[in-house]
């Protein structure tokens, strides 16, 4: 004998469905979504209660888009500005008549137009004209000194974060213990440039480093202007 499913099956209603709400109030709190797609009646009364919970969900998710629009439209206008300057650095560098007034065009522009708190920049190779300086050194890339920078030399992409004490001691010397973190450039053949910060999170692994390689990349190409320098 066949039995037919829907006859040994208890049918739901929307009594059963009302009572069951009842004996549990919070379970639109688990499923939020469904609140947005019930039709509820407008007039007053115990559905009253529902319609503002619906409302007060749309508003939540208004705000928290709206928050997010805000977020987005910040990170434009940073990206904005960064490009600016990013472009204003290059056009400058691109300008200058030596290597040694490019590099320091490049050192007077990380701490005025980008907020370096401590420049520093080494070179492989003595730059004619370049007089001594607390933001530059002048070391051979096949150097000891510079046995600790061994494993980034051959890396092009610029490193965020805090950098290993041996590293910070060279880069920086005496105010080594005031950097807390670090945007370094690696240039290969030419050298490296590093900004350092007292703040912690100012650079961090995993930020952008768009503009930091655009940056290194302008410094090396107006460099290269001057392969007697």
């Amino acid at each position: 004998m066949t039995m037919d499913f829907n006859e040994t099956t208890e049918k739901l209603g929307g009594h059963d469905v009302a009572a069951w709400l009842r004996r549990h109030p919070h379970f639109l709190q688990q499923f939020p979504d469904l609140a947005q797609s019930l039709v509820v009646p407008r007039e007053s009364g115990a559905t009253a209660s529902l319609a503002s919970y619906q409302l007060e969900i749309l508003r939540e998710k208004n705000r928290e888009l709206t928050q997010r629009l805000h977020e987005l439209f910040a990170t434009a206008q940073d990206n904005e500005r960064l490009a600016v300057r990013a472009h204003q650095l290059t056009l400058a560098l691109m300008k200058q008549a030596s290597a040694a007034d490019t590099l320091r065009a490049m050192a007077a522009a990380l701490a005025e137009d980008f907020h370096g708190d401590l420049v520093r920049v080494v070179v492989f190779h003595a730059i004619e004209s370049l007089e001594a300086a607390d933001w530059l050194q002048v070391i051979a890339a096949d150097s000891p000194r510079l046995a600790t920078f061994r494993d980034i030399l051959g890396n092009n992409e610029p490193i965020c974060g805090r950098l290993h004490p041996d590293k910070n001691a060279l880069l920086y010397g005496v105010r080594a213990e005031d950097v807390q973190s670090t945007a370094l450039l690696v240039l290969p053949g030419v050298g490296l440039v590093a900004v350092g910060s007292r703040d912690g999170n100012r650079f961090f692994p995993g930020m952008g480093t768009l503009f930091l390689r655009m940056m290194g990349e302008a410094l090396a190409a107006a460099l290269a202007r001057f392969p007697h320098a």
